[in-house]
């Protein structure tokens, strides 16, 4: 008997599920150790039913890494749409990508370590979605360089941005003290050597990270 078609939205609604649940699980447990099943049950489906929309769970993992970095980048041209200065921009920039990381479901930044276990044609993908998610923040430090804003060449600084940026999903809580508006801005402060918020000396903030051992 042939396979019943689903109605179209009723098939992107469960291929935009399923992409949300493998992603969320890949970070959580990582990609060897999520099986298509966790995946299935996480979603309410039989565990062969991911494969009617992904072919594995490498398509799996590369699809919610490029279809993410192309959505973060959409939000990203939107935001900062008609802000000519620089460092207004950079602000931005960096408050959409918290946004992104610790309000919503995108999980693409976290997840680009696990891409070791695609083949070649994937990663490549995957390379130029990030080159694509890169670029407003290129042009922006650029400008922030030739301006003499930025004492550093804006390549290595913007590596080490995102850098700094993704690790706060380890150590932010959103019931601490620290506002994402408030984070962002700390953020572009320590890049262009501003003066940081003065922090509390009543005791220990709820959003300082921790030391890891």
């Amino acid at each position: 008997m042939p396979r019943r078609k689903e109605p179209a939205g009723l098939e992107t609604n469960r291929r935009a599920a399923l992409l949300r649940a493998a992603a969320r699980l890949f970070v959580e447990k990582g990609f060897d150790a999520t099986t298509t099943r966790d995946i299935a049950d996480a979603v309410g489906m039989r565990s062969g039913s991911p494969f009617y929309h992904f072919r594995s769970k490498q398509d799996l993992l590369k699809t919610a890494i490029v279809e993410g970095l192309d959505a973060g980048h959409a939000r990203l041209l939107a935001a900062i749409d008609g802000i000519a200065e620089p460092v207004q921009r950079l602000r931005v920039l960096v408050r959409t990508h918290l946004g992104t990381l610790l309000d919503g479901e995108c999980h693409s930044p976290m997840l680009l370590g696990e891409t070791r276990a695609l083949d070649a044609a994937a990663q490549e993908e995957i390379a130029a979605a990030f080159d694509r998610y890169q670029l407003p923040w290129q042009a922006t430090l650029d400008e922030l360089q030739q301006s003499g804003k930025l004492a550093s060449a804006a390549s290595p600084v913007r590596l080490l941005l995102f850098g700094m940026l993704n690790w706060s999903t380890h150590w932010y809580r959103p019931d601490g003290k620290l506002s994402l508006d408030e984070l962002a801005d700390s953020a572009v402060a320590l890049l262009l050597g501003g003066t940081l918020p003065t922090a509390p000396t009543t005791g220990p903030e709820k959003n300082e990270p921790q030391a890891l051992s």
